[in-house]
């Protein structure tokens, strides 16, 4: 059975705004890799903490097949240069893993797919 590593922000942490909906597409995107029979790890990070820690520790946590790296890291303009590090975590730290990108939290099983197929 394939493993993907999902990374991501925690939106629990993210102050500003009612985390709930994005929790709750987590989950239904959690649901997503049980559907097709995809074990998932997730790494949710808060910006504050020690993000690159916690996406090191996740990657050498076990052996995955992919990582998916959320929108919320991609698409935010002010986030490129932690994205770009965390591309190179990736590269580095799990090098035989496939790279994927999602639009959101509920498509990740979809951005895995493209590669573990």
């Amino acid at each position: 059975m394939a493993r993907v590593l999902v990374v991501g922000l925690d939106p629990a942490r993210i102050q500003g705004w009612d985390p709930e909906p994005v929790q709750a597409a987590m989950a239904r995107g959690r649901a997503r890799f049980d559907d097709h029979g995809i074990e998932a790890d997730w790494c949710l990070v808060a910006l504050d903490d020690d993000p690159e820690g916690a996406i090191v520790e996740a990657l050498i946590r076990e052996d995955h097949a992919c990582v998916v790296i959320g929108g919320g890291i991609r698409k935010h303009e002010p986030l490129l240069e932690f994205f770009e590090r965390v591309v190179n975590l990736v590269r580095r730290h799990a090098p035989g893993a496939a790279i994927a990108f999602s639009g959101g939290p509920e498509d990740c099983a979809d951005a895995a797919l493209r590669w573990l197929r």
